[in-house]
């Protein structure tokens, strides 16, 4: 019954660090790219033009096809930070922000050029995670709900 001891110790060790890693599992969210649009930020897909609705702080969104889901992203929050890509300085570092999805980039009044990314932040969001000095009028970004 002795040998059978640590075989069992082994096996709960094991069991352990795995229940370990999967408790401190880090998960860094989805990378995409985000643009700005500026007011006027009504009427919204979600929302129409009902600002009560908006956040405080105005750090929100319009969602693009990816994060959509056929209007079940309204309302929807997610943490968005800017990374660097090839532009130099796009992103103020180590700013985080928390956005609410009030619309979608599917309709007026977005730019034909902005239906490919992921996001289209509102100025206020935009400028807080990318640095003012940017040329770049898109910015890669890591989001996660």
């Amino acid at each position: 019954m002795n040998r059978s001891q640590p075989q069992l110790q082994w096996l709960f060790l094991k069991l352990f660090l795995v229940s370990l890693f999967f408790h401190f599992h880090t998960s860094y969210g989805d990378v995409g790219t985000a643009a700005q649009y500026s007011s006027p930020y009504f009427p919204t897909a979600c929302y129409g033009s009902d600002a009560s609705n908006f956040p405080s702080g105005n750090f929100f969104a319009a969602a693009g096809d990816g994060i959509w889901d056929n209007g079940a992203a309204c309302g929807r929050q997610y943490f968005v930070r800017c990374i660097n890509d090839s532009t130099p300085d796009a992103c103020n570092q180590n700013q985080t922000i928390l956005i609410t999805i009030v619309d979608y980039m599917g309709q007026p009044p977005f730019a034909h050029s902005t239906y490919n990314t992921t996001m289209v932040l509102s100025n206020t969001a935009f400028e807080t995670i990318a640095n003012s000095s940017t040329a770049s009028s898109y910015i890669n970004i890591e989001f996660e709900r």
